[in-house]
């Protein structure tokens, strides 16, 4: 029996598929702020979404258990992943995410709105490192650190077919390269620096095992974009190179012609 501390690091250990690690992660209440909010967000909701019943519990990875290409963000939305249950469903920094994977040819639909509604990833993972939204879209060191045997465990069980990660934000490449080592690969001291288009190959621990390439890109959200810091097209760019990386077939995306004068 796990006692609330050490749920996160044995309930992942023990398992052995990524359904598995899942089922395992949406019970888990290690975090009691993190706990409290996600738990009250649910309650109270959003106007716009009155009358839908929110998830309001831990949000587990999406995509399928034989991933190449895994994506790793910051955490769910309050009122985006919180109340769908799937990541980066519901709000316009997942509405450029998953867009922009379709337009790559690396998801079955442009748009997404919940777990029913037909979404499909080819070769593709989406995760974060913390999977309970957060007051602010911010969960404290401790908060990731509690974590993290999550997102290692996942790491692990996708090693046979990984090979590229891309995560979004410093916060996250800060989460994601401790994790990483844990679950297989050597990480550079000193740890590689996070930039938008900076990549680090990882060296596995087994030389039995193959290496990893990690992608950093800004974060999807909605302030990055509205700043301009991070376009549709740089963030496309970011994700072909991690999927070719990856061994994953990319649609070309067909340059837009600029309206005719006049």
């Amino acid at each position: 029996m796990c006692t609330a501390e050490d749920y996160p690091v044995r309930a992942a250990a023990r398992a052995r598929t990524p359904a598995g690690l899942d089922a395992r992660l949406v019970r888990c209440r290690v975090c009691p702020r993190l706990v409290a909010w996600r738990e009250e967000t649910a309650r109270v909701g959003r106007a716009a979404f009155r009358g839908q019943e929110y998830w309001g519990r831990p949000v587990p990875g999406f995509g399928p258990p034989d991933a190449a290409l895994l994506i790793s963000g910051l955490a769910p939305a309050a009122h985006g992943g919180n109340r769908t249950g799937r990541m980066f469903t519901g709000d316009r920094a997942g509405d450029l995410l998953y867009a922009t994977l379709y337009e790559l040819g690396l998801a079955s639909r442009e748009t997404v709105t919940g777990p029913d509604d037909g979404l499909e990833l080819y070769g593709v993972r989406v995760t974060a490192p913390v999977h309970c939204a957060p007051p602010d879209n911010r969960p404290t060191p401790g908060e990731r650190d509690a974590c993290r045997p999550w997102l290692a465990r996942e790491a692990r069980l996708l090693r046979p077919t990984l090979r590229s990660v891309v995560v979004l934000g410093g916060f996250g490449w800060q989460a994601a390269l401790p994790a990483l080592g844990e679950a297989g690969w050597l990480v550079p001291r000193p740890r590689p620096k996070f930039g938008h288009g900076v990549r680090t190959v990882l060296a596995p621990a087994s030389p039995d095992d193959p290496a990893l390439t990690v992608f950093g890109s800004y974060h999807v959200s909605q302030r990055n974009v509205f700043t301009g810091r991070l376009t549709r097209e740089m963030l496309r760019e970011v994700l072909a190179e991690a999927a070719r990386t990856a061994g994953l077939p990319v649609e070309p995306v067909e340059p837009v012609e600029p309206p005719a004068p006049g």
